[in-house]
């Protein structure tokens, strides 16, 4: 039922967290925390009433009780409690969305974009969340990068913003894979654009040495 990046995102969350599963699909995630007394309390939501109700009945298969919500981000969600978001499975507008409908209540978030990672990086800084910690994983042929975000300070530079903070050397590989492609691909005459992407290669070749 949970896959490895959900087991991933589960290792994130602690004991005393009280845990809203946005986006929360067929709330594997929610149900795979309660049966294992993962976190203090989970809550269900989803912007879509038909896998809202798919995970209604996961729960009841499952013979718990977790609480749902039908929202958008936290618009129809009043619960002081919470503390921890998980925001998995949408892209990073969606995700900067609904971080910017979150209560002052929320200390944690746990995020996977589908998308523009560095964009994402660079705009939790600017608003005061910080990266503590990058896990990457591989699975059914797709690298899946999860953020541990907090309010504590944690400095950055440009390549940890680019590039993140992951242990993950394959992933690094097959980024430093997509740059040489795409510059094999890069017409002479465009000579800007082939100094960038010598520029991330000479980066990433640094990111790898450094493992």
């Amino acid at each position: 039922m949970i896959n490895l990046k959900l087991k991933t995102i589960a290792s994130l969350i602690e004991k005393d967290d009280i845990v809203l599963d946005t986006c929360s699909d067929h709330a594997y995630l929610a149900i795979y925390l309660k049966e294992n007394k993962l976190c203090k309390d989970v809550f269900a939501s989803d912007i879509n009433l038909n896998a809202l109700n798919g995970a209604k009945r996961n729960i009841e298969k499952a013979h718990l009780e977790i609480k749902t919500y039908l929202s958008d981000g936290f618009k129809n969600i009043s619960n002081d409690n919470i503390d921890t978001v998980v925001i998995a499975g949408v892209g990073t507008s969606t995700v900067l969305d609904i971080i910017k409908g979150a209560p002052k209540n929320i200390q944690k978030y746990i995020i996977s974009s589908n998308n523009n990672h560095e964009y994402l990086r660079k705009a939790l800084y600017e608003q005061g969340l910080f990266i503590q910690k990058e896990e990457v994983v591989f699975e059914k042929g797709k690298y899946y990068v999860i953020m541990l975000v907090t309010k504590t300070y944690q400095k950055e530079n440009k390549l940890s913003l680019k590039y993140g903070k992951s242990n993950n050397k394959d992933y690094y590989l097959s980024l430093l894979k997509k740059e040489q492609d795409v510059l094999d691909k890069v017409p002479k005459s465009k000579l800007l654009l082939k100094f960038s992407h010598k520029k991330n290669i000479k980066s990433l070749k640094r990111i790898i040495q450094r493992m």
